[in-house]
């Protein structure tokens, strides 16, 4: 036979499920395209002098959470009366995969604006690695995607209506990587099924720039910021973008002591 038949995948149930509620919501998208030249070398040269490889996604992780942390209102989350919950602590969800062709673990990576790129890294690392079993591959997480298609929905309704609960099960915020396993420019437009405010990174490419008065070839990254327009402004959406670019330009967390 020149085909195969394999089975549909339990698990990816909950990935058609974020399809499902991810057009439902009013999301509005930022394009941006960030100099990651500074950010890239510097960690190269770590990498080189201790010979420790840190994540690029922790980076990246580091800086959202310290951007978000500026600007809490761009995770607020309405609870069951009406009101805004705003958060403090950031608790960035990014996708993770320990193995080829595995679906990717959704790990939470809690309070990472109060954590060091070299902490998160670790911790991304040892997931990628199975020597950390994430928080998020067992228990309700497990069995979501072997029950019925209403029994989650009813579960994701009920979820939204608490933000704690929220919080706990999804975390504030989301990054994903659809740029990181090839090479050239490029931006991701990807659903925003749960969070208010999600992240994707594209890809990463030389170009000319203008760095110091002068033309340099430099390092571009692209950037997609999703943002439900219900929850947040435009206005506050360019104060957080701002701070964002800023960190990554500046490569601050990369300093921190």
């Amino acid at each position: 036979m020149d085909y195969q038949i394999l089975p549909f995948p339990s698990d990816r149930n909950v990935i058609v499920d974020a399809g499902y509620l991810g057009i439902q919501r009013h999301v509005i998208y930022g394009l941006l395209e960030i100099d990651v030249t500074q950010a890239r070398q510097l960690i190269r040269a770590a990498a080189e002098e201790t010979g420790e490889r840190l994540s690029f996604t922790a980076f990246l992780v580091a800086s959202l959470a310290r951007a978000i942390a500026a600007n809490p209102r761009v995770q607020a989350y309405r609870d069951w009366r009406g009101r805004l919950v705003v958060f403090q602590d950031v608790d960035v969800v990014t996708l993770i995969e320990s193995k080829a062709g595995a679906v990717a673990i959704p790990h939470i990576l809690r309070a990472a604006n109060r954590r060091g790129v070299h902490e998160i890294s670790a911790e991304i690392r040892a997931v990628q690695s199975g020597s950390k079993k994430s928080a998020q591959s067992g228990g309700l997480v497990a069995l979501a995607s072997r029950v019925p298609r209403f029994v989650r929905m009813l579960f994701y309704w009920a979820m939204r209506k608490n933000p704690h609960w929220f919080k706990g099960m999804q975390g504030t915020t989301i990054l994903t990587s659809v740029g990181m396993f090839g090479k050239g420019s490029g931006w991701g437009l990807t659903f925003l099924p749960y969070h208010n405010l999600g992240l994707t990174v594209g890809g990463i490419a030389q170009k000319p720039g203008v760095h110091n008065g002068e033309i340099a070839i430099r390092e571009y990254l692209n950037l997609t910021i999703a943002f439900d327009h219900d929850f947040v402004d435009g206005a506050p959406a360019a104060r957080f973008a701002r701070s964002l670019i800023d960190l990554i330009e500046s490569a601050a967390v990369l300093s921190e002591g």
